[in-house]
């Protein structure tokens, strides 16, 4: 029977009918465009926590080693690069505070493999979401660890700049990781509706209306106002922050300057990596344990303060010992936070926002990584010492550990006042309707004293 062009069952583009026995209503299949491709040609769609998802976590811990393990190099050449540009301490910092920025807020270079890899691993993990989330933070250290002496060896034969040419190089192993990383397979059936009038023609928007919507899509600004355990976190963070990259930066000058050897002050950024590939599965594995699910918060908090203390350590003395056991101290409280960073926000928001929360928090995040070195040059070009920089450091972290923590607690006790409070009404509305029935029955004093305290 040929088929018709015309009438009651004629087809549009994008939806098939069906005929609904004993009505005779026409049903349609509402099927877009690219659910039409995707039946024509398969996808090799990935289930979560399968074996590929191994996979994928062994491409996230080399595009986070390359990513972000890169930028903690960066002090190897602060004084290459300031006597090549005959340049202050604070125009200097402007290259690493550009750098780490961008890796986090602008998705441009980096920031699309250190991104796209965190957020695919949440997607791919589920049950051992904490395990995996602390593997891959490995990349880091292995990045903190190789870094720096690859740096250090490349700098005596080829000068920065063919150094800066060669990483150009390694980075494109980025695109590797980025191939493997398949889709997920989601189980969104087609949907099945009456065939419904045809909408009518709205005006095309804006060009700033768009922008508007897609920034609102994308950026999580409502999540922002109506999350309050969000809004403290990343705050807290951001604070943080303006004292946690400054060691990265400044530890390798402040050890030459007091005359330690360049070898050994490169050494000294890859003890605190080689330490972490340890530390970080050891934070992973205990802070997954079931016991810890509502205290991760609390322990990145107190990662964060033990962080700060250490830098008092290391503004005290410049000797080449005493710096090696700050590195040991330093990674035991940047293995809790490199582990946990983006665990607690996991934690914080619903995984379905996880996305666009983590792409507002990276951008803040980006903020304070501008700002934080440059303030540091400018406090060492006033001052000509690396100690006030480690103080400033450990300002920062300490008052941001302490106004998490309490901000914690804090919002722990409301919630858990407002679930009392509401047992209790429950409780007085069932004594009220136990005494109105015709039983007879009446609320005894005891209860009623308890339910008004």
């Amino acid at each position: 029977m040929p088929r018709p062009t015309h009438g009651p069952l004629a087809t549009s583009q994008g939806r098939c009918p069906s005929v609904t026995p004993g009505t005779g209503a026409v049903v349609t299949v509402a099927v877009k465009p690219w659910q039409h491709q995707q039946q024509r040609m398969p996808q090799a769609l990935e289930r979560a926590d399968g074996s590929w998802a191994w996979v994928v976590l062994l491409a996230t811990v080399v595009s986070q080693g390359l990513t972000l393990g890169f930028p903690t190099c960066i002090g190897i050449f602060f004084t290459e690069l300031q006597w090549e540009f005959q340049a202050s301490n604070s125009e200097t910092s402007w290259f690493p505070s550009i750098l780490t920025a961008v890796v986090h807020m602008a998705g441009l270079g980096m920031c699309f493999s250190f991104q796209s890899s965190i957020t695919v691993l949440g997607f791919y993990f589920v049950r051992r979401r904490v395990l995996a989330n602390a593997l891959a933070s490995m990349g880091v250290s292995l990045g903190i660890t190789l870094w720096p002496l690859l740096s250090r060896y490349l700098l005596e034969d080829l000068g920065w700049r063919g150094t800066f040419l060669v990483f150009g190089g390694v980075f494109l192993h980025c695109c590797i990781c980025g191939a493997v990383m398949r889709p997920v397979a989601t189980s969104i059936a087609p949907e099945t509706k009456e065939c419904p009038p045809p909408p009518p023609k709205t005006p095309a928007l804006g060009c700033l209306a768009a922008c508007g919507q897609t920034i609102q899509r994308h950026l999580a600004f409502d999540i922002l106002r109506h999350n309050t355990g969000y809004r403290v976190y990343t705050l807290g963070v951001m604070w943080s922050i303006l004292g946690f990259p400054l060691p990265h930066v400044f530890l390798v000058p402040y050890a030459m300057r007091h005359r330690v050897d360049e070898q050994q002050a490169a050494l000294l950024i890859s003890i605190i990596g080689f330490s972490n590939i340890f530390l970080r599965p050891l934070a992973g594995l205990v802070a997954g344990r079931r016991a810890f699910a509502s205290h991760r918060k609390y322990l990145f908090s107190l990662a964060v303060l033990l962080n700060g203390l250490t830098n008092l350590v290391c503004a005290a003395s410049a000797d080449f010992w005493v710096l090696v056991g700050y590195c040991l101290v330093y990674s035991v409280s940047m293995s809790g936070i490199g582990a946990l960073i983006f665990q607690v926000l996991m934690d914080i928001v619903p995984m379905d926002r996880f996305p666009s929360a983590l792409g507002l928090f990276t951008v803040l995040e980006g903020l304070a990584f501008l700002i934080s070195p440059p303030l540091a040059g400018l406090l060492l070009d006033s001052t000509n010492s690396f100690s006030y920089v480690f103080y400033m450091s450990s300002f920062f972290l300490i008052s941001a550990a302490l106004f998490m923590g309490s901000s914690f607690y804090s919002l722990q006790k409301k919630e858990r006042q407002g679930k009392q409070a509401v047992a209790t009404d429950a409780l007085e509305q069932d004594l009220f309707l136990e005494g109105k029935d015709g039983s007879g029955k009446q609320p005894c004093p005891e209860i009623m004293y308890v339910t008004s305290v």
